[in-house]
């Protein structure tokens, strides 16, 4: 229950925000970057409380929600050819591939482990020898870190029979892909992985861009000290990338998180849902941690994976659209019966909308 001085302040936030909005003749445009910002602001009913010029899109954040359908079938068919365990973070089980999901893969004999750290997955390693244990990586930076700790200590013990299957994915290059649209006045930036990364290293969003950035958390007086920070710099046109969060996040972030993640992985290009292939945006395995590449050491044949046509999944993580302009949306496409991964993952732009309304 919000407390008596949270609400005044949260008053004072919106009035803020209202009279520095009421000094635009049009519409200011943000992108909250990460999926956990595009729940948490459903959640709290936040957007009802900003004026009409006002607009929040949803950017590509959501982990599972820009993993391609691909991988999906990647990871089903390596679980097939080579009696492999999956492992996975429990978003990703009822994500449709072109060959079903990984639950339905279970129901039908399959071998699927959902975890809650990846560092289970040399327990169930050591379960499932002489085995493949295949660890499902589908993450940005606040997930690679506890990855590369776990390899690290498969490597010390002496596991060989653990293997990662990468899709992990970086932001700066998709975030600069994003900047570029001229539709966009600014960003609230992830905070989540800006924990590891630092809030310095978006500076690029003003000296290329001119676009003003805010790191900001996920309580709703967050949220809100974050929007009219935005708003008033793009109202007075001095753009400045502004940590908000800062009992949280520092300037340059958490070195060691920063550094294990060097140490095990290097950049590659990696495939995003809705913004196609973009070079040194995904990480591989680095020498001597690719012994643990599922990728070189479980190859699988697998065929050109075509999403729904009617889904819109891939327009709305550009922020180019919202859910309910979808035509499937709390339609064909459901929690229950989803047809797109932004109606799955609980920091789906979809699952925000179904469950909160378009507010």
């Amino acid at each position: 229950m919000i407390s008596g001085d949270e609400s005044r302040v949260a008053g004072a936030l919106v009035r803020d925000i209202r009279e520095s909005c009421e000094k635009v003749s049009g519409t200011l445009k943000f992108m909250e970057v990460c999926g956990t910002h595009t729940m948490a602001i459903h959640s709290a009913g936040l957007k009802s409380l900003f004026p009409g010029n006002l607009h929040l899109v949803s950017g590509p954040g959501c982990p599972v929600c820009v993993t391609e359908k691909k991988f999906i079938d990647q990871a089903v068919l390596t679980g097939k050819k080579y009696d492999a365990c999956l492992i996975t973070f429990g978003d990703l089980i009822r994500v449709p591939g072109s060959l079903g999901s990984l639950a339905r893969f279970r129901s039908e004999g399959g071998r699927v482990r959902i975890v809650y750290s990846p560092i289970d997955a040399v327990g169930i390693a050591a379960e499932q020898s002489p085995r493949p244990a295949v660890f499902l990586g589908v993450g940005f930076e606040t997930t690679v870190p506890t990855v590369a700790a776990t390899l690290k200590v498969a490597m010390s013990s002496g596991v060989e029979n653990l293997f990662v299957l990468s899709a992990f994915k970086t932001i700066h290059q998709p975030l600069r892909i994003l900047a570029a649209k001229t539709d966009l006045d600014g960003f609230l930036l992830p905070g989540h992985v800006s924990a590891i990364i630092g809030s310095d290293c978006y500076q690029y969003l003003v000296d290329d861009f001119g676009k003003p950035g805010v790191v900001g958390g996920f309580e709703p007086l967050d949220i809100l000290l974050a929007i009219k920070d935005l708003v008033k710099m793009a109202v007075i046109f001095f753009p400045q990338i502004v940590n908000d969060y800062k009992r949280v996040v520092r300037p340059h972030g958490n070195p060691s998180a920063v550094a294990i993640t060097d140490e095990v992985f290097e950049p590659c290009e990696a495939s995003w849902r809705g913004l196609g292939l973009i070079p040194g945006s995904g990480l591989a395995l680095r020498d001597p941690y690719s012994k643990f590449d599922a990728n070189l050491h479980l190859p699988v044949d697998v065929p050109p994976a075509q999403d729904d046509p009617r889904c819109r999944c891939a327009v709305i993580l550009t922020g180019s659209l919202t859910p309910d302009e979808c035509g499937l949306f709390g339609r064909e496409c459901t929690p229950e019966e989803p047809v797109g991964p932004c109606m799955v993952s609980s920091e789906g732009t979809c699952a925000a909308y179904y469950k909160y309304g378009a507010q």
